[in-house]
């Protein structure tokens, strides 16, 4: 580990990690199992480098001419053993492609409209004074969802549930105001009653349901509103009457 650190992650950890506002999303990279190392450079030595190159920069200019980033954004490609391993956002203009033997183009294209929305908003207004809620990350998520699809309509990575489930959502309303991040992470992860990767489908209707009313606003204008208006002024609690 110690040869790891200090051949690949050193000289990056400053263009890829440092002041991460989630640095913590980087665990698959920065404390990687010793055993993955063969793996991962095997998989390293399958990558097609240039056209991997060309997909990314491709992505973050589509992204970029729907909301423009003050930051230059970096994209850092790690081959993870982990086949359920995707990307990440570091931290404003700090992506992080954990790329696995499962990837395909459109993966890359999708995943990484999906994370510079993240990218972007985490730039503009983040605020680590700010208390962030279990809505506010549902509609973190459902926003990047929307802006990918935005950026890229025909390609459908992230999970999406067209259908409003009023066990499933009670399952989950009296949590919306807590402050907890595991929560949160249950939620969206899904699983204990909840569908699979619950979290993203229901943050991209809330934001949804927001658009469908107000279907003018650019996605700088809806990213920059506040998950409780998009929650309240979106008449979500509607589709389950």
């Amino acid at each position: 580990m110690e040869i790891y650190n200090e051949e690949v992650i050193k000289p990056i950890y400053s263009d890829c990690f440092e002041n991460g506002e989630y640095l913590h999303m980087a665990d698959p990279v920065l404390n990687i199992d010793p055993d993955s190392l063969t793996e991962n450079q095997n998989l390293s030595e399958n990558i097609d480098r240039e056209k991997t190159e060309n997909i990314l920069k491709e992505a973050l200019l589509k992204s970029s001419d729907l909301i423009a980033s003050g930051n230059e954004t970096t994209v850092c490609v790690f081959p993870v053993a982990d086949a359920n391993a995707n990307m990440v956002t570091v931290g404003a203009g700090k992506i992080i492609v954990f790329y696995n033997k499962y990837y395909t183009e459109n993966d890359l294209r999708s995943s990484i409209a999906h994370e510079y929305h993240h990218s972007v908003w985490t730039e503009k207004y983040a605020r680590k004074d700010v208390p962030v809620t279990v809505l506010d990350n549902l509609i973190f998520e459902g926003k990047a969802i929307m802006f990918d699809k935005l950026v890229y309509p025909d390609i459908y990575f992230a999970p999406i549930y067209t259908t409003y489930t009023k066990d499933d959502w009670s399952k989950i309303a009296l949590d919306l105001e807590k402050s907890d991040v595991n929560r949160s992470y249950e939620i969206i992860s899904g699983g204990n009653g909840l569908p699979s990767q619950y979290g993203y489908g229901v943050g991209y209707k809330l934001v949804k349901s927001f658009l469908d009313l107000n279907p003018t606003l650019t996605p700088e204008e809806w990213t920059a509103l506040s998950s409780k208006e998009i929650f309240e002024k979106g008449d979500y609690l509607e589709n389950y009457k």
